[in-house]
């Protein structure tokens, strides 16, 4: 499994409040860009994957509006999560 238990308490406890914290937006944000870039890579060899393809243009949505609802929030947390991850925006 590319997500292991330890790999989840891992991101949650740099990005989020602690390692138990997987409610908050910094946190989930974290999550699905892990899971985005392995999916990316994923697709990179096996480019017919359409079942895979969809996940991951739902995945981008559901950051894309996590990342809304923080801006709208506290843009400060905003900032700080887009350039501690490297995201374009």
């Amino acid at each position: 499994m590319y997500l292991s238990k330890e790999k989840k308490e891992k991101l949650f406890t740099k990005y989020g409040k602690g390692k138990n914290d997987t409610g908050s937006a910094e946190g989930q944000i974290a999550l699905f860009t892990h899971r985005i870039n392995h999916l990316t890579e994923h697709l990179k060899n096996n480019r017919k994957d359409f079942n895979t393809e969809r996940s991951l243009v739902k995945l981008v949505g559901k950051r894309r509006a996590l990342l809304d609802y923080l801006t709208k929030k506290d843009i400060l947390r905003y900032r700080a999560i887009v350039k501690e991850l490297g995201l374009r925006k």
